[in-house]
């Protein structure tokens, strides 16, 4: 696939995360009231609408608003200049890699608009057993997760082309 097709594809995807995360939200947003939760798998799954002021797992939310804005606008700006630098130099025959990172960029921007928009993240999925529950996510914060873990096994994995590294000459006897 050639260059443009493949990154209109990329770009699909990553387009397609946003939206389904947007439209999600949204509708948790306009149908639930805030810390409502429905069961739909008891004593394992609810939607449980709640908006996430910090990071993954509540991390910062205590800090100041200003502070949160300044911090999540940097470290947002650079994750996606990162993400799409790694994207741009993956090899062309690196799908995996590719469809990874757009992955991990569509859920990104997903949760960079709840940023801009309401100053924190809207949560909604909510996985428990019995009391113990796992920190509430949604659609952006899955297809992070699931982009990352297809990542790390696919670097993990990937077999390397040997006449791409450098060839040592023999010792001179």
């Amino acid at each position: 696939m050639s260059g443009p097709a493949r990154y209109l594809l990329l770009a699909v995807l990553a387009g397609a995360i946003i939206a389904i995360d947007q439209v999600t939200k949204l509708s948790i947003v306009q149908s639930m009231r805030l810390n409502e939760s429905i069961p739909i798998v008891p004593n394992l799954f609810s939607l449980t609408y709640i908006r996430n002021p910090g990071a993954a797992f509540g991390l910062l939310a205590g800090s100041s608003d200003a502070f949160r804005m300044v911090f999540f606008g940097v470290t947002s700006l650079f994750a996606l200049a990162l993400l799409g630098t790694i994207l741009f130099r993956l090899p062309k025959k690196d799908w995996m890699g590719q469809l990874s990172i757009a992955g991990i960029l569509g859920g990104a921007i997903g949760n960079l608009i709840d940023r801009l928009r309401y100053g924190e993240v809207i949560d909604f999925l909510d996985v428990y057993v019995g009391s113990y529950h796992w920190p509430a996510f949604n659609v952006a914060d899955s297809a992070i997760s699931v982009g990352v873990v297809f990542l790390i096994i696919h670097f993990a994995f990937e077999k390397k082309d040997l006449s791409l590294l450098p060839h040592e000459s023999p010792p001179a006897s």
